[in-house]
This record gives C-alpha cells, structure tokens and sequence, in this order.
C-alpha cells in the first residue's frame, strides 16, 4: 500500500539501498538481458494466472497450476527464441537471399561510387573476400570469445526466466506472512514489474509505428516515384522486429535499407538514408512521449535519463534507462515527492 508523505522507517530505507544495489549490480556485471527474461516470465505469469487461479479450488491446487504456468511459458518462450534462430538462418526467412543480395550490391556498386568513395571500395569481390579472410584469422581470438559470451548470454537468459517464474509462484504467498524487510522488498519488486510492463508494451506500440513508416516508404513513396526495390517485405518485417531493440534496431534496419537501396541508384541510397533519419529523429522525440505516457514521464525526462545512462553504461545504459527511470518514477510518486 502506498504511503504519502510518512517518514520511511529503517525497513524501507534498507529496502530502497539494497534494491538500488543491485539495479547498480545488474548493469555492472552485465546481467540486465537475466532481468528482463525474468521479468518477461513473471509478468506473464501474473497477466495470465488469474484467469486459472480463479477455478482452482484450494491453495495447492493454485501453485501446482501456476508452476506449470510458469514453466510453460519458459519452455515456449524458449523455443521461440530457438524457432527464431533457426527461422532467420532459413531460405524462407527471405533472410539469406537478402544477404545475398546485399553482397552482390556492394560488389557492383563501384560503377555508380563517385570517384572520392572509390579510394575506399575494393577493387572486387576477392579482394574484399581475402580482406575478410585475413581479418577472421587475426581476430580469431575475439571471435572465439565472443562465441563463449553469447552462450552465456543464452544461459543467463534462461536462468533469469526460471528465477521469474519460481518469483511469480512465490507470489500466491500472502505478503503478511513475509518478514518485514521481505515484504518490503517483494513490494520493491512489484513496482519493477510494473514499470518493465509498461515499458515492453510502448517499445511494442514503437516497433509498430517503425514499421508503418517504413512500409509506407517502401511500398508507397518508392513505388510512386518509379522505385521497386527488393526484398520490400523481408525489410518491413526485419524493421519491425529489430524495432523492438532500443536505438540498436533502427541501426541494423536502416543499414539494410540503404545497402539495398544502392541497388537502383546512389541517389536512391541517399535519398533513403535522408528519409530515414529525418523519420528517426523524428520518432526518437515521439518514442519518449510514447514511453512517457506509459510511466507519466515528460520526454525531456526520459531522454536525459537515456542520454546519462548511455554515459555511464554504453549501449546496455540506454536500454534499461526507461525501465529504471520508471521505477524510480514509481517510488518518488507513492511518497508523494513527484
């Protein structure tokens, strides 16, 4: 229960410490990809148990249910994550002949390169081929490494879901029965939850309204100025789910774009990139009023805890930014501060 303007008692201030603690943690020793899996388990969870609790009789009847919820939604959610890969790696993805195509883009695109970019360009595609060779077998090492991070990064995500939902079914614990600094904590636990809630559910509404531009460029502007590029729909459907990672995305999709957009003309390829990033500064300001109407957050707020996070933490910093300001939003308007 919210409390407005009572002095906190040693509890909750030992609380509000240890939970900044280990939000500082998270992001030091890189485990906010384990949260937010976690988080994800858990609010799904808690969006769906209601509706099976409520025909359960009897208080062990409603944990073995929302042990089973929970592990189902690890295990589908697992295999999404497999299906995806497998998905991407597949002709039928469109994926491989976007690539592809890509390819064949840059090899050819010294023809219509002005002179001063030709400096820079291969010369021809076994030149660029012996390039890339040579530059695998010196970062071998690297790459090796970056191999072991990204099995780890998969081990911590599926340790953060099954943490989320041992944490979702300890939920059906009543809180009056938590220790004192317990109930405080699962109390700080709960406004996290919610904040990650309103958060996923913007960035999804973001992704969307990304999309729409983009299909409205590729399949509207282009066509009716004579352009048909390739691959539109892969692009759209790349766009949208790239959409769904913070400022990342847009990178990876508008790359895509341009490359592909060199395939009619360097014009083409500049217009592209002209359009996307008046539309992207465009939606970067309508992303904060989006995300801040989900915390009731202005957007000069949202951006500057993205900007000090980015600072501070890189890249990780502005992904979790919203989410933490968001928490920190939530804490500072139940003691009537904000």
């Amino acid at each position: 229960m919210d409390i407005v303007n009572k002095r906190p008692d040693p509890t909750e201030i030992a609380a509000w410490v240890a939970a900044a603690a280990i939000l500082l943690l998270i992001l030091i020793f890189h485990l906010l990809p384990a949260l937010l899996a976690g988080l994800l388990v858990f609010e799904l969870v808690h969006i769906i148990s209601p509706q099976v609790a409520k025909h359960l009789p009897g208080q062990r009847s409603k944990f073995i249910a929302l042990g089973l919820l929970a592990f189902t939604i690890i295990s589908l959610l697992t295999l999404a994550g497999v299906g995806l890969v497998t998905f991407l790696r597949s002709d039928a993805a469109g994926l491989t002949l976007l690539f592809d195509k890509m390819a064949e883009i840059i090899d050819g695109s010294r023809a219509m390169a002005p002179a001063w970019l030709l400096t820079y360009l291969p010369p021809d595609a076994e030149t660029l081929r012996l390039s890339v060779t040579a530059w695998l077998r010196t970062h071998a090492s690297e790459l090796q490494l970056a191999g072991k991070e990204i099995a780890r990064l998969a081990a911590h995500i599926l340790v953060g879901m099954v943490i989320g939902g041992m944490l979702a079914v300890r939920e059906m614990v009543p809180a009056h029965q938590y220790q004192p600094l317990a109930r405080t904590m699962a109390e700080r636990a709960a406004r996290l939850g919610t904040a990650f809630r309103r958060i996923v559910f913007a960035q999804v509404r973001i992704a969307a309204i990304n999309a729409t531009f983009t299909a409205v460029y590729l399949a509207l502007i282009l066509p009716l100025m004579g352009v048909h590029l390739p691959l539109t729909k892969t692009m759209i459907a790349i766009t949208f789910v790239v959409g769904l990672i913070p400022v990342i995305g847009n990178l990876i999709s508008n790359t895509v774009i341009v490359v592909v957009s060199l395939s009619q003309s360097l014009n083409v390829a500049i217009g592209s990139l002209v359009f996307l990033i008046v539309i992207h500064k465009l939606e970067y300001f309508l992303n904060a009023r989006i995300v801040g109407s989900q915390i009731h957050a202005r957007a000069w707020e949202l951006l500057l805890a993205m900007l000090l996070m980015e600072s501070v933490f890189g890249i990780i910093g502005v992904v979790a930014a919203p989410i933490y300001y968001a928490y920190l939003k939530d804490e500072l308007s139940a003691r009537g501060l904000v």
